[in-house]
């Protein structure tokens, strides 16, 4: 879509390019109907309350009956979000996601004595418990439930934390209504005088334009509109950290990383070998913006100048339907089955919210429960290649969604966070080979590498990066020091200083964008970016060279969902997280790329 377009509301955007929400529910009042049963429902849970000791058969009445709730709860809650992002400005959708966001902190509380009861259970008889037929079904589940024993708190303890949820909630909901609408990023104007108004979606365009001083222009007008508002954001940040200190300390965890990682029983050690493997691979990083300042003849390379091609005269543009076919022969080595559901999901079931529009979620995601297929929501450019790349990387967590939802009951369909990159960057891998295995001009080789080491670049060191923030501005503040704008500008600074190296000019703006990152109000979450990007080359690796064997790994680890810890479920497919080797592995192939980057235009 042109940068010098008005935005479309979404009444203009044509049906076949928005998602189909009709097999979720049919209509508001299908909604509205399990949304008022399940209000219904939530007094039955006392009814298991002081029980759960009795004997295996009630404690798994009791589990049996949170999770049909849970997942009925599930697809009432996703349908409202789903709508909500639609349109941030619709106000009945609005209403909606807050009554169910309600629903969900009263469900929250309802249950709350389930966990603190389980644990009050005497170990013997738990143990006992265990053994008996009548809870094989729930083995695993109670074993993840047990391990947070130490972390669980009386009931009335337990009850009062779930009723701080909603309340818990008010940063990031704050963060997303100003981000996505009430903040104001102004407007450019490009080589012909045509006026741009800037927004989330049009900003990488932009920023890919070879117009040096709309490039500038953008880059100056965007952070502009976050410095009017910094305080703003420094306080919502602020407050989302302390709310995670809250529950991690009342939980009784060292820090709020300690609680994050146990979430997931990922080793301290994933995170720290991450950051240090990093740390130790920074020259070729340095030598690629060497690379783009010398291939761009620039006596300063600013930070908005780090995206435009380096091939002048390339061009993009692919509709979405032929982004769709691209995929389709890229993701060719995982079989008929895998892209028959996926081209069904993309173009005929209507998975994919497709076009940005005004009031629309920036940004993109996969989403869906279980009762329903997997929804995506873009906001594509077809002027933009990374808008491919995205499409591939959504459609990744969305075929990991529908193949473990196949293949698993909804306890453990679910796959963890920590899992959850791998199917999305595989994709991405396996997009890139089919791209650089045609028969390219010498331009369009330079362009893809250019885009394959961005992609590492954005995916493994930029995340990195965040990933070391978010650990130093934990620390700070756990350590008792006052998170002001001033705190969080500077210890950005400080970072942004060893990943740009000294052939990056870092512009003072660009401290402000540690306030634009909206995985920040989900702390700990994006390090599981670069461990992704990590295991998903490996694993792209060992299913394009091998045979039979290592795609039914692949494919068995999409079907597992979060019927195992994730460092097992990785370990299965082919890959041991637990070693910094994947890492390093990835690390050596952006040191290739730069060099054969390096060839190309020496």
């Amino acid at each position: 879509m042109d940068a010098t377009r008005e935005l479309l509301t979404r009444n203009q955007i044509p049906e076949e390019a928005k998602w189909d929400l009709k097999g979720l529910y049919s209509s508001p009042e299908t909604w509205e109907a399990d949304f008022l049963s399940l209000e219904s429902q939530l007094e039955s849970y006392a009814s298991y309350q002081g029980t759960l000791g009795e004997s295996p058969a009630r404690l798994k009445q009791c589990l049996k009956f949170d999770m049909q709730f849970s997942q009925t709860l599930d697809a009432v809650y996703t349908y409202a979000h789903l709508r909500n992002d639609e349109d941030k400005t619709h106000t009945a959708n609005q209403a909606n996601y807050e009554r169910v966001s309600r629903l969900l902190t009263h469900y929250q509380q309802a249950r709350s004595f389930i966990n603190p009861e389980l644990m009050a259970i005497p170990e013997a008889t738990i143990q006992t418990f265990l053994n008996d037929p009548e809870l094989e079904f729930f083995l695993f589940h109670l074993e993840r439930e047990l391990r947070y024993r130490p972390h669980t708190l009386p009931e009335a303890q337990e009850a009062l934390l779930a009723a701080a949820s909603e309340m818990a909630q008010a940063p990031q909901k704050a963060f997303s209504m100003l981000d996505n609408a009430d903040l104001q990023l102004g407007s450019v104007q490009d080589a012909e005088g045509r006026s741009i108004t800037l927004t989330h979606g049009n900003l990488q365009s932009l920023l890919q334009n070879y117009d040096r001083r709309l490039r500038q222009d953008t880059f100056e007008t965007f952070y502009k509109a976050y410095e009017g508002h910094q305080y703003t954001y420094a306080a919502l940040l602020s407050g989302s950290i302390k709310k995670d200190q809250f529950f991690a300390q009342a939980r009784g965890f060292k820090s709020v990383r300690d609680k994050a990682l146990f979430s997931e029983n990922i080793p301290a050690e994933v995170y720290d070998n991450l950051i240090a493997a990093v740390h130790n691979n920074l020259k070729p990083l340095y030598k690629y913006f060497d690379l783009r300042k010398r291939i761009l003849g620039l006596d300063a390379l600013h930070v908005y100048d780090c995206s435009v091609p380096l091939i002048r005269d390339f061009t993009w543009e692919m509709p979405y339907e032929d982004a769709v076919e691209d995929i389709a022969q890229a993701l060719a080595p995982l079989g008929p089955d895998y892209v028959g559901a996926l081209k069904r999901g993309l173009l005929d079931e209507r998975w994919v919210d497709r076009y940005e529009s005004k009031g629309k979620s920036s940004g993109a995601y996969s989403s869906g429960c279980y009762d329903s297929n997997p929804f995506i929501l873009m906001n594509y450019q077809s002027d933009h290649i990374s808008s491919v790349y995205t499409l591939a990387h959504e459609a990744g967590h969305s075929m990991h969604s529908y193949l473990s939802k196949k293949n698993q009951p909804f306890l453990y369909a679910d796959y963890t966070i920590f899992v959850a990159e791998v199917a999305s960057t595989f994709n991405e891998a396996l997009l890139t080979r089919y791209y650089l295995g045609r028969e390219l001009s010498r331009e369009m080789k330079i362009y893809l590498l250019c885009r394959e080491i961005d992609n590492f670049r954005g995916t493994l060191y930029r995340q990195t990066m965040f990933a070391e923030f978010e650990h130093r501005i934990y620390a700070a503040a756990e350590a008792g020091k006052p998170l002001t704008v001033d705190t969080f500008k500077e210890l950005y600074h400080e970072l942004l200083t060893i990943y740009f190296g000294e052939a990056v000019t870092l512009d003072p703006c660009l401290d402000l964008e540690c306030f634009r990152i909206p995985h920040f109000y989900f702390g700990f979450y994006v390090y599981k970016y670069a461990t992704g990007i990590s295991a998903a080359y490996a694993l792209a690796e060992r299913v394009t060279c091998g045979g039979d064997a290592e795609l039914a790994d692949y494919l068995g680890f999409l079907k597992s969902g979060g019927s195992a810890y994730p460092i097992d479920l990785l370990r299965n497919a082919g890959v041991d997280m637990s070693s910094p080797k994947p890492i390093e592995t990835a690390l050596q192939k952006f040191t290739d790329l730069v060099d054969q980057l390096e060839a190309l235009t020496g």
